[in-house]
């Protein structure tokens, strides 16, 4: 299990059964583990879900985005809820806007 913090420094959890969750429903993103940590600590831009979750995203090649979906339960524990690849990142930054303000 890998622990980094957020932009509101809250540690955010990646377990081995989440891992394998993702990278068992998107195939590609096996070689990405690095990448999904730092997304979260490290973002391009935080935008709001729509319960209550946080998207993280980070542009991986051009026009190649990671999304990481995580949610934080408090000031002192959150944990990675999914992950993916997307050239659709418009569909995003249609939501509100956390990080940067």
């Amino acid at each position: 299990m890998e622990i980094v913090k957020s932009k509101n420094g809250v540690p955010i959890r990646l377990t081995n059964e989440r891992w394998l969750h993702i990278t068992e429903e998107h195939s590609e993103m096996a070689g990405y583990y690095y990448e999904v940590l730092e997304a979260i600590y490290d973002p391009e831009a935080v935008y709001r879900g729509s319960a209550e979750e946080l998207i993280a995203t980070k542009e991986i090649k051009s026009g190649k985005n990671l999304i990481v979906v995580y949610k934080e339960l408090n000031k002192e524990d959150g944990f990675i809820i999914t992950a993916f690849l997307t050239n659709k990142i418009k569909q995003f930054e249609r939501r509100i806007k956390l990080w940067p303000r």
